[in-house]
């Protein structure tokens, strides 16, 4: 296997699941003062927050870009009730993992921090036997970007992103659309860098794997797509080159997340470290 390759796109497919953060709620002061938008506005996003951190989780489906080649697809499960994690599907073949798996659909789960992929057994190296490879979002976002990102309040989760809509540079209303056969309001939202606070180590510095595949970001684009119900239909993220889609199946409900067993794992955390240390 060629650790460098696989480097960067395991960056692309374990990032695209956790930039639906956005910002938390532990952003740099001040800049809720920056927010240009009506009452009603706020008052309407403040409801579907809190809607969305009671329900704790939701079944999703979700495609990133990154601007070149075929956007990957992923369905399945985020839970953020106690800790963040998710259980998805995603496209072997456009994430170009087919080295790893035989299977057009490649599982991969997001467990106390670090990424989990169902890989087919390898013949040699530390992927000799295993059934899973794990590498911990260390390896992608740096080591303080990581731990931004999967705190224990849940800072990678829809939730975390519907809290950070307030600190935005400016909140737009851009009316009623049909989103999936639904009807809800679309708002928009622009985080500068300042804005990001803790998170600016993840998204925003190249310095780090995701950062050098994005090109970095001085600013996060949200779309949300507010339902009926207070709760999200659709959010978009646009951050650097990179854009995630992620539509709202079905909210709780959903089955907790465990590690897989630890003797069926193979570590690769610092292969990819060196490998992106080395691009």
């Amino acid at each position: 296997m060629k650790l460098k390759y696989a480097a960067v796109w395991t960056a692309v497919t374990a990032a695209a699941l956790v930039t639906t953060a956005g910002c938390g709620t532990q952003v740099a002061e001040g800049t809720a003062e920056a927010v240009d938008g009506t009452d009603a506005i706020m008052a309407a996003l403040g409801r579907a927050t809190d809607r969305t951190e009671q329900v704790g989780s939701a079944e999703v489906s979700m495609t990133t870009s990154m601007g070149t080649g075929t956007p990957v697809t992923m369905d399945g499960t985020y839970s953020w009730g106690d800790g963040f994690a998710f259980d998805v599907l995603m496209d072997t073949a456009a994430a170009q993992m087919q080295a790893m798996q035989d299977d057009p659909k490649m599982r991969m789960l997001f467990v106390d921090g670090a990424y989990y992929y169902d890989v087919d057994p390898q013949a040699s190296g530390p992927l000799e036997g295993k059934e899973w490879m794990k590498i911990d979002g260390s390896a992608v976002f740096g080591r303080q970007g990581a731990q931004a990102l999967s705190g224990s309040g849940g800072g990678s989760s829809p939730s975390a992103s519907m809290k950070g809509l307030k600190y935005a540079d400016n909140v737009e209303d851009l009316g009623s659309e049909t989103v999936n056969g639904k009807t809800a309001t679309h708002y928009r939202a622009v985080v500068d860098q300042k804005g990001m606070g803790k998170y600016k180590e993840a998204y925003g510095n190249e310095d780090n794997l995701f950062g050098s595949l994005t090109g970095g970001a001085n600013s996060i684009t949200m779309d949300v797509w507010v339902g009926a119900k207070d709760l999200p239909v659709r959010m978009i993220q646009e951050i650097g080159t990179m854009k995630v889609t992620m539509d709202f199946e079905k909210f709780g409900a959903t089955a907790g997340v465990k590690a897989p067993p630890a003797a069926q794992t193979g570590d690769l955390t610092e292969a990819i470290k060196e490998a992106g240390a080395a691009r």
